[in-house]
């Protein structure tokens, strides 16, 4: 049987069996133990916005960008939604109409009344009108490359309270890095990025930073952090924003002035500024 410390006290044995993290008989192996513990880490930082969101809103709305198989939607909604916000909604957003179709079935096999699916990119998100326009939380786990800023730019078009970023498989910055790389050897910087694998690095590790002042520039507090044991995945970046204030200049004069420094001009347009 499963351990007790496995599972939180509330889960709901079937979603989980459903979600293929039990077996049927309601046992856990190692892979399905890590992704549950992994998502109950991303719960417990996402737990505290959802409260503060809700004591302005009943009708709490989260968008997830980029689902999947909704794992994260499916176990935030049991977990806090069906008890604490019965009035909300969680939307789904996902390319692959074959999840997008298998998740609507689940929820509503659950009775998840306030779980929505939509079978749209990040980018198309942004202007649907399937969407309601106000939303208050938005979470990106491994939406890989652009993705993740077009999540950024969906929450900021959406004046989001929180927005919640585990960020994947940044190419876009090191690609123009590399393209750029010859008419900048004159920066002694180029160092930072003059080697293949060191340009793969600093380019993922350089588009967290540009989202971060992004992010700040735009009036959220952002706090970058580890989300533990993902998947054993370098990929291990968790970065929370609050929206806690106007625009701030200095954050947006220091973005122009890294994107000078490293020749990366061209990408002003991706990551914009207030």
């Amino acid at each position: 049987m499963t351990e007790k410390y496995d599972v939180r006290p509330g889960q709901s044995i079937e979603l989980l069996k459903e979600l293929h993290i039990l077996t049927r008989d309601g046992k856990l192996n190692q892979d399905s133990r890590r992704k549950l513990k992994q998502v109950y880490h991303l719960f417990n930082f996402i737990e505290p916005l959802l409260r503060e969101a809700l004591g302005r809103h009943a009708d709490l709305r989260l968008v997830d960008h980029g689902a999947g198989k909704s794992y994260l939607g499916f176990i935030l909604y049991d977990l806090f939604f069906r008890e604490h916000a019965p009035a909300g909604e969680i939307w789904g957003i996902e390319t692959r109409d074959e999840l997008v179709a298998k998740s609507e079935e689940l929820a509503r096999r659950a009775g998840f009344a306030g779980m929505r699916f939509l079978n749209l990119s990040v980018a198309e998100s942004i202007e649907s009108s399937a969407l309601p326009a106000r939303i208050d939380l938005v979470t990106a786990l491994h939406a890989c490359n652009t993705a993740t800023d077009d999540a950024i730019r969906f929450a900021l078009e959406k004046e989001a309270e929180a927005i919640v970023l585990v960020p994947c498989c940044q190419a876009e910055v090191a690609a123009v890095l590399r393209k750029n790389k010859g008419r900048m050897l004159k920066n002694p910087l180029t160092e930072l990025w003059r080697h293949p694998i060191h340009t793969r690095e600093f380019g993922s590790q350089l588009t967290n930073v540009l989202r971060c002042l992004q992010l700040e520039a735009h009036g959220y507090a952002v706090t970058v952090t580890e989300l533990v044991g993902w998947e054993h995945s370098m990929k291990n970046e968790l970065i929370i924003a609050r929206r806690e204030g106007r625009p701030r200049r200095a954050p947006a004069e220091r973005l122009h002035a890294v994107l000078a420094e490293v020749g990366l001009e061209e990408l002003e347009s991706r990551f914009f500024t207030a």
